[in-house]
C-alpha cells in the first residue's frame, strides 16, 4: 500500500502556488474570447501539465495548448512549469509533484467555480493529473492523457493512478510509443472503474510524430493527424459536459 500523502492546509497551497505564479501561462480560444466567466458556464477551463523533459514553453506544449483552447472552446487553457524546471534538476517521482499540481488546480478552480474543469497532461504530466484527479478535495469533470507513460524505465506497469480514477478519462496514444504499448494499455482500460476512451495515432511516437514516409503512404499531414486527435478529444469532452 502506498504511503499516505500529508494533507496540506489551504494557506500552504496558496503559498506554494504564489511562489511559482510566474510559471503559469494562460490561453483562450481564438474563436470566442469569453469576457465574463458566467457568459457560458458550460465552457471548460483546462489545466494542462507538461511532460518530464520539456517545460510549458516548449513548441509542442504551446501548439497543443492553442489546439485545445480552440477545439474545446475553453474559457482558458492554463499551463505551468513544475518547480524542478526552474532549478534545472531531473524530475522527481510523480508522487512528489502532486501537491504543487493540486495547488495550481485549486487556484484556477476558484477563479471559475461554475465551469467544468478538465485536466490534460503530457506523459508524466498525465500521470500526475490522474493522481490529482483522485484527490477527494478536487472536483474534476474529466482527464485527458496525451501519451500516458504506462511502462516504467524498468518495465513496471504504472497503472495504479488509472485504477484509482473516478472521473471519465481519455487516452491519446501513438502505436509506436514505447512508453505505452497498446497491448499493455488495453487490459488496464478494462480494469478501470470509469468510462474511458482511446484515440490511436497510427505510427505516432511518444510525441505523436509520424515519419514522413508513413505520412506520405497515408496521404495525410502531421497537422491533420493532430487536428483529428484534438477533434476526438473535443467530442469526448462534449459527451461528458454537454455542448458548449
Amino acid at each position: 500500500m502506498a504511503p499516505k500523502r500529508r494533507r496540506t492546509t489551504k494557506s500552504e497551497h496558496e503559498q506554494v502556488v504564489q511562489k511559482h505564479s510566474s510559471m503559469i501561462t494562460r490561453a483562450q480560444s481564438s474563436s470566442e474570447k469569453i469576457i465574463n466567466n458566467n457568459s457560458n458556464n458550460n465552457s471548460p477551463v483546462v489545466v494542462f501539465a507538461h511532460g518530464a523533459g520539456a517545460p510549458s514553453s516548449s513548441d509542442w506544449m504551446i501548439r497543443w495548448r492553442n489546439l485545445l483552447a480552440d477545439a474545446l472552446n475553453a474559457v482558458e487553457v492554463v499551463t505551468f512549469d513544475y518547480p524542478y524546471i526552474s532549478k534545472r534538476k531531473p524530475p522527481p517521482k510523480a508522487e512528489k509533484l502532486v501537491e504543487f499540481h493540486s495547488g495550481i488546480i485549486k487556484k484556477i478552480a476558484s477563479e471559475y467555480p461554475q465551469h467544468p474543469l478538465i485536466l490534460v497532461g503530457k506523459s508524466m504530466g498525465s500521470r500526475v493529473s490522474c493522481m490529482v484527479a483522485a484527490e477527494k478535495d478536487i472536483r474534476v469533470s474529466a482527464v485527458v492523457c496525451l501519451g500516458y507513460p504506462l511502462k516504467g524505465t524498468k518495465g513496471a506497469i504504472r497503472d495504479e493512478p488509472l485504477l484509482q480514477l473516478t472521473v471519465p478519462t481519455m487516452f491519446v496514444q501513438g502505436t509506436k510509443d514505447g512508453l505505452c504499448p497498446l497491448e499493455l494499455l488495453e487490459p488496464v482500460r478494462k480494469k478501470m472503474k470509469v468510462v474511458n476512451r482511446l484515440h490511436v495515432i497510427e505510427n505516432g511516437d511518444h510525441l505523436f510524430k509520424i515519419a514522413k514516409k508513413n505520412l506520405e503512404l497515408a496521404g495525410i499531414s502531421q497537422e491533420e493527424v493532430e487536428a483529428r486527435a484534438v477533434e476526438a478529444i473535443a467530442m469526448f469532452v462534449s459527451e461528458i459536459i454537454g455542448p458548449r
